[in-house]
């Protein structure tokens, strides 16, 4: 009798024991979820971190200055930078639209999730979609994941998701294409340095099979230096790099294209976008 009294207290001692770090656990859980919804949502990283800029190449007329020289170089360079801007204005047309719009809105703290939710509908191509923009903290900062449904065609569909430091310094979004074709089409690259207004953002195809997989975008901003912008396109299937700088301010530059031009040298245009020699 003295040998199962004492198995039966020691085993109701393990029991407790077992009861308390679970009750622990649990508290514990509970509580740094509780801590985690009493916080601010973080903040979305800007929209240029998402949206690159075409302005220089897409918003001038040279209609003006047409009798007078040629805008030979400008042109190439403005060409080269319209066709990815076409392409990624018809690829981005619903995911742009839903980012732009989430800066209107709030997030809210979902328990059940463990994570802020931005919920609302935005309209993209003249038609209402839903969009939730949920983000939780990982190791590396934030994580991100754009849901967006529209009526009676596709519900809940994860057209991008990615991740930015808790300083929105740094980051990258992966852009899937849409939902009859869902694999992962464009990656983005950025970095911001608020000190210095510097900052720049990639586009890479990361589409599979794509004879462009591997071509890139690539936008820049260097204060330090006269042509203070700039892009660098490369072309997967010609394997070829063009370099395009310029002045934001007086909107003069120069450009690189070895296959175009048969050479590796600087090609310039003035303040009024005609072609000059360099100097």
């Amino acid at each position: 009798m003295k040998t199962i009294s004492l198995i039966n207290r020691k085993m109701m001692k393990s029991l407790s024991l077992i009861v308390m770090v679970l009750f622990i656990g649990t508290t514990s859980c509970t509580k740094d979820e509780d801590t985690a919804g009493s916080n601010p949502a973080p903040e979305i990283p800007p929209s240029s971190t998402f949206a690159m800029d075409f302005t220089d190449f897409s918003n001038i007329d040279t209609t003006a200055y047409k009798n007078s020289l040629t805008y030979n170089n400008w042109g190439w360079a403005a060409l080269n930078v319209g066709v990815w801007n076409a392409v990624l204005t018809l690829t981005f047309a619903i995911p742009v639209a839903s980012f732009y719009e989430s800066f209107n809105h709030e997030g809210v703290w979902n328990p059940s999730e463990g994570k802020w939710i931005w919920s609302y509908n935005f309209m993209a191509g003249g038609v209402a979609h839903l969009a939730q923009l949920k983000a939780s903290l990982v190791t590396e900062g934030v994580k991100w994941e754009m849901y967006i449904s529209k009526t009676n065609a596709f519900t809940d569909f994860l057209w991008y998701h990615g991740i930015s430091n808790l300083t929105n310094t740094e980051g990258e979004w992966h852009l899937n294409e849409n939902p009859n074709n869902p694999g992962e089409i464009i990656l983005i690259e950025w970095h911001r340095n608020t000190l210095n207004n510097e900052a720049d953002i990639k586009y890479t195809n990361v589409k599979t099979g794509a004879p462009e997989n591997g071509g890139y975008i690539y936008y820049g901003i260097n204060t330090s230096i006269p042509f203070d912008a700039y892009y660098h396109i490369y072309g997967a299937s010609a394997d070829n790099l063009l370099t395009i700088e310029w002045s934001r301010t007086n909107k003069n530059g120069h450009l690189s294209d070895e296959v175009h031009f048969g050479d590796s040298d600087w090609h310039c245009w003035d303040e009024m976008l005609l072609d000059i020699v360099c100097p």
